[in-house]
């Protein structure tokens, strides 16, 4: 599954696009200095994800839409079609 598809269940399950968690983050004071767990552990107490999905909202709130390009264009099954991540939700596409 793409990083891409990830943020796009995420948003299906919990009705927030990552633009909101990276708000809501904020609002609690998480950012990039915030150790991952922290932000897991809220992500999992207050909207029920999973260790990899709360991990995918743990790399936008500290990372912002870049990702690598390791699987961008790749042939594996976590291809994304871009290095830049859609934070802005999928009804917005």
């Amino acid at each position: 599954m793409s990083f891409q598809a990830y943020l796009d269940n995420i948003e299906t399950k919990t009705g927030k696009t990552p633009n909101e968690f990276i708000e809501l983050a904020n609002s609690k004071g998480y950012g990039k200095d915030t150790k991952s767990g922290e932000i897991v552990a809220w992500l999992k107490q207050d909207y029920n994800l999973g260790h990899g999905h709360a991990m995918a909202v743990v790399h936008v709130i500290k990372n912002g839409s870049k990702i690598s390009n390791k699987h961008v264009n790749s042939s594996g099954s976590h291809h994304d079609d871009s290095n830049e991540l859609r934070l802005d939700g999928v009804k917005n596409r």
